[in-house]
């Protein structure tokens, strides 16, 4: 195939290019020559370029079937959905590979162009370290899982996409993802480079902020989408498990948002460069870690490919990456001496500090539960593992504190707080917490579970604190240039959107956790098997199951699943509520002369019923018995078998249409007299408010990494300098 061809050739080239940026940048920053490191620059953006025609061409080859490229025989088929025939290229091991080094060679390119005329002493390092990052993935992808595999002779049919996939949220999720995970590599790649000419003031934190937002916003995005995912598909009820997977993707998170708060101390006060240069490198050592993960199969997970061979390289690069950090920062330990010391306990410097060993504490909790498996089997010989109840031992209190400090940090004073200006901030947002507690333990039960009881009441504390902020900002803007509360406000945000930003997603994440909160204490949940005609009670909401449903979906005249389901009438107090219609769908192979059988042996999506609301939603899940159909269904196989075997052979389209018509039988004996199915059905409150509240935390962040005007910019350098000018007066 000339399309395979040209993608290997891409992928070698990329390999070349990224081993000569290595050398061309090492070489630039040893001798400060312009030309060299404007070549390895080059060489990043012809990264790119190569990574793009390769991306391209597999992306191609799963829009239009061909089944000569192996990874597209083995995750998809003619009858997935365009739609996911698209995101079926990272649900395999090599197209994923593939899509990480593209959006590597994507950000990395924008960055260096945007740093092309910045800290000449430190880019020529970071182009190096970016393009290590690029060589160690295209070596993976040329050497040990290549993308464009093929097959001499095409098969009429693929293996088709994994049910579990087939959501909305996976054409997203994936680049949500390795966005954050890419991103998360540029800062990275500075501190080295920083630490390497000693370079440790605040500049390359500067250059690359936005980068290290822009990694926090996609990588949260990503999670939250996971999240919804489960919640929405897995047919459990849950948004999170605590699989390992999903703790990979959270630890570089919690770190980088440690670095994201402690950050603005050292470029205020000159303090923390020990600490953020190692939470940096900690984080993009832990992106690696998360991408490693997925693919080594060393724990198990749902979301994990499974075991593989790039576990030995993927072992020996985070080593090197630990290695070199740890020894980086040793070694630079005396640059990285702080400039300040911390002047009280009562200043926003302390509870950003608080707020960071919250995080990092979170962060630990999270690797060693998520790693126990194997520290335990290294110490005991015995493989155990811990389940989400020694996870929410720790956590809970952690994230009670997280939230806390959130409310906090915002409006306490820089440097030492003072008792006028403690009481100035905090006794509105007190006393309505206060009263709120008061509320709560009144009329509902939220006193019987502490832990919810106190997110309330500090979720609370945040939204108030902020919410003071707001209007205070917006009282001065319009005291200085008029105007309605409307325009003061979107001015305030807009001439600082650091800050407002800020504040914004903290809000966003207490009503997150709050959401969390109130849907794991107080959710009630049932199972029931029932017949048409029978109904469950859970909660005060019943559960009425009506009917029986069942269809055979077919995609481009093919057989895709068969969905068999229930109708459920959901009443309160009498009063209707919802018609709910949860179903579970089968994959059939469309192999020739697959076994009938087969379709119910294979993976099975689960479409969950749910009424949302901004109070609660009730969610239900199906798993129908179709013990009372097997027979019919050996015996059709038996028939098939027989038959092909009188005629000797048997023409594959013919066969198709013989198994879609029993298909087709199974369905409407199904439909018309409904075996028992087992129902779960959940009735969880204020789940809505999670959905929400993600999307004000990441609202927030967009507003804090959008660019300021130029006006606000030119205004913020002019105060600079006047300060600098100031200083060096004084000296």
């Amino acid at each position: 195939m000339a399309s395979a061809t040209i993608g290997r050739a891409c992928l070698i080239l990329a390999l070349g290019v990224a081993l000569y940026g290595v050398a061309a940048a090492v070489y630039a920053g040893r001798t400060q020559d312009r030309d060299w490191a404007a070549s390895a620059r080059r060489a990043v953006y012809a990264l790119c370029g190569l990574t793009t025609i390769a991306f391209v061409i597999l992306e191609a080859a799963f829009l239009r079937s061909d089944f000569h490229f192996a990874t597209v025989t083995s995750h998809s088929s003619t009858t997935t959905p365009g739609f996911y025939k698209a995101a079926a290229v990272w649900s395999s091991q090599e197209g994923s590979l593939l899509l990480w080094l593209f959006l590597l060679s994507c950000w990395s390119s924008l960055v260096l162009y945007l740093t092309r005329n910045r800290m000449r002493d430190v880019t020529p390092y970071a182009t190096a370290v970016l393009c290590v990052f690029g060589a160690f993935f295209a070596g993976l992808l040329v050497f040990a899982a290549s993308p464009f595999a093929t097959v001499a002779v095409a098969p009429g049919e693929g293996a088709g996409l994994s049910p579990l996939l087939r959501h909305p949220g996976m054409m997203i999720h994936p680049p949500m993802l390795y966005s954050g995970y890419t991103l998360f590599t540029v800062p990275f790649a500075f501190a080295v480079a920083a630490l390497l000419v000693r370079r440790v003031d605040a500049e390359w934190i500067t250059a690359t902020r936005r980068f290290a937002l822009a990694a926090w916003f996609f990588l949260g995005i990503g999670i939250v989408l996971g999240a919804r995912w489960s919640y929405t598909e897995l047919g459990w009820g849950g948004y999170w498990a605590w699989d390992p997977v999903e703790n990979a993707s959270l630890l570089p998170w919690l770190t980088g948002t440690a670095f994201l708060h402690s950050l603005m101390i050292q470029e205020r006060r000159g303090m923390l460069k020990v600490w953020n240069a190692s939470l940096i490198l900690a984080t993009g050592t832990l992106a690696i870690l998360g991408t490693f993960l997925v693919r080594s199969g060393i724990l198990d997970s749902i979301h994990a490919f499974g075991a593989s061979t790039l576990g030995t390289p993927f072992v020996i690069f985070i080593a090197v990456l630990i290695a070199g950090s740890i020894g980086l920062v040793v070694s630079r330990r005396d640059a990285l001496r702080s400039e300040n010391r911390l002047d009280s306990l009562l200043s926003r410097e302390a509870v950003f500090i608080g707020n960071n060993l919250v995080l990092v504490g979170l962060a630990f909790v999270t690797f060693w539960g998520t790693f126990f498996p194997l520290i335990s089997e290294a110490v005991t010989g015995t493989k155990s593992a811990v389940g989400p109840p020694w996870f929410d031992r720790y956590t809970v209190p952690l994230a009670l504190a997280l939230v806390l400090l959130s409310g906090i940090g915002p409006v306490i004073a820089w440097r030492r707080a003072t008792a006028v200006n403690a009481r100035r901030n905090f006794v509105v947002p007190v006393a309505a917490t206060a009263a709120l507690g008061v509320v709560l333990a009144i009329f509902t039960p939220a006193a019987d579970r502490p832990w919810a009881f106190g997110m309330f009441l500090c979720s609370a504390f945040v939204v108030v604190t902020v919410g003071q902020e707001f209007a205070r900002g917006v009282r001065a803007r319009r005291a200085m240039a008029g105007g309605s509360v409307p325009v003061a406000l979107v001015q305030l945000v807009r001439r600082n959107r650091r800050r407002y930003g800020g504040y914004t997603a903290h809000v966003g994440f207490a009503v997150l956790l709050a959401g969390v909160a109130a849907s794991s204490a107080f959710q009630e949940a049932k199972d029931a098997q029932l017949v048409p005609g029978q109904t469950v009670t859970v909660n005060g909401y019943k559960i009425d199951y009506q009917r029986g449903t069942g269809r055979v979906v077919t995609s481009g005249g093919r057989l895709e699943r068969m969905e068999f389901g229930a109708v459920l009438r959901v009443t309160k107090d009498g009063k209707y509520v919802a018609t709910l219609r949860p179903n579970r769908g089968f994959y059939p192979q469309n192999a020739p002369f697959v076994p009938i059988s087969s379709a119910f042996d294979g993976e099975a999506t689960s479409e969950v019923g749910m009424k949302a609301g901004l109070r609660r939603d009730v969610w239900v899940a199906v798993q129908p018995d179709l013990t009372s159909l097997r027979p019919y269904i050996k015996q059709q196989d038996k028939l098939l078998v027989a038959a092909v075997k009188q005629a000797g052979t048997v023409n594959p389209a013919r066969f198709g249409q013989v198994r879609g018509a029993i298909f087709d039988e199974v369905v409407r004996r199904y439909v018309s007299n409904p075996p028992p199915a087992t129902f779960r059905v959940i009735v969880s409150p204020l789940v809505m408010w999670i959905w929400i509240g993600a999307i004000v935390t990441f609202g927030g962040g967009l507003i804090a990494m959008w660019p300021a005007p130029d006006g606000v910019r030119r205004r913020a350098r002019g105060r600079y300098a006047a300060r600098v000018a100031k200083d060096l007066g004084r000296a």
